[in-house]
Formats: C-alpha cells, sequence, structure tokens
C-alpha cells in the first residue's frame, strides 16, 4: 500500500517538474527554444575621455525595453549623467503599452566625473530588460561592468625593423645559451 502510495506522489510532482511557470502558460514555445539572458543580451562597457559607452549586441528576436536601461555608478566618488540613448522603435507591449524597444545593438553614453583622482577602479552597474519575440520576458538583470579604455588605432609602421625587438631578444638568449655552456659538449648515446 505504501508504495501504491508513494508512486502516485512522485507522479504527481513529475507533473508539477513539467508544467510552464506562470509567464509561459499559453505560449507555444519550449523552454530550451529561448537564448538565455547572457546570449541574448551582451552588454560591455568602455571609456574615452570623460564618457563612458555601455553597448548591447542585442541576438535576432529579442528586444530591450529603453525604459527599463539605466546605468549608476558603482565606484564609490563616482557621479554619472543620466545615459543618453538613440531613438528607440515603437512597439505596442500588450502588458506595458507603447514602448521604445531597440533591436540588434544600441549604446548608451553616459559623462561621469570621478573625486577620488583614480583611486578606484571604475565600475558601473546597468540595470536592464527585454524580450524575446516568441513571447518570454525575462525579469530585470543587473550586472556590474569594469569599463576598460578603448583600444586605440595602432600607429603604422615608420621603420621596416620596428617590432622586431622580440626576434632580437630571443637570438640574443639563444647566442648567450651557446656561449655560456663554458665548453660543455652535448653526450649523445652511441649508436
Amino acid at each position: 500500500m505504501k508504495t501504491l502510495v508513494l508512486a502516485f506522489l512522485l507522479l504527481g510532482f513529475a507533473d508539477l517538474a513539467a508544467a510552464k511557470p506562470w509567464w509561459m502558460r499559453g505560449v507555444e514555445s519550449n523552454e530550451a527554444d529561448f537564448l538565455p539572458p547572457d546570449a541574448a543580451f551582451r552588454v560591455a562597457a568602455t571609456v574615452e575621455d570623460r564618457v563612458i559607452r555601455v553597448r548591447w549586441v542585442i541576438a535576432d528576436g529579442y528586444y530591450l525595453y529603453r525604459r527599463k536601461i539605466d546605468v549608476k555608478p558603482e565606484s564609490p566618488d563616482l557621479t554619472l549623467s543620466p545615459p543618453a540613448l538613440p531613438q528607440g522603435t515603437l512597439k505596442v507591449d500588450p502588458y506595458l503599452g507603447s514602448q521604445e524597444t531597440y533591436r540588434q545593438q544600441v549604446e548608451a553614453t553616459v559623462a561621469y566625473t570621478r573625486s577620488d583622482a583614480g583611486a578606484h577602479p571604475l565600475q558601473i552597474k546597468v540595470t536592464y530588460q527585454g524580450c524575446a519575440d516568441a513571447g518570454l520576458c525575462y525579469p530585470p538583470i543587473t550586472k556590474v561592468l569594469f569599463p576598460h579604455a578603448s583600444a586605440p588605432l595602432a600607429p603604422a609602421a615608420s621603420h621596416p625593423w620596428e617590432g622586431a625587438g622580440i626576434l632580437a631578444g630571443a637570438l640574443a638568449f639563444l647566442l648567450a645559451g651557446l656561449l655560456l655552456r663554458k665548453g660543455r659538449r652535448l653526450d649523445l648515446p652511441a649508436a
């Protein structure tokens, strides 16, 4: 009798495990059809002069809400201006009403000032929210980013031997090794 009751309970829990969450009810897509949030909305930040650029690369079939994008200071003594965003595309959302959205990519520019003279690493807290066209809306996502300096363009080589320092160093090391062996022979086993 106990075995029979246990079997019915296990079957009931199996149904619960296979049930869709409330936000997926009525949607014909499978959960496995959706990208993880970090793949759907890739975010990175760079610094140029006194401006932080936060850029999202948005996967095909996904979009971000403009009103749900926010950038806050995380470092001590860091002050940020509100993020400047381009105009988005209007979308009528059944739950949120008329919203501006971004697809493919979007970049926010945020002016900043520091009163710690760079004593702390530059950190920002970025919050954003987006959805998939197939019907899944992700909860708000918050990440702490460490913006890095954008790479300047490499200057053109002014001399054909420029950049040969590594090769010269390797050759000098090899030559020093040969000279410093002090007459030692390499004894090979006789064949």
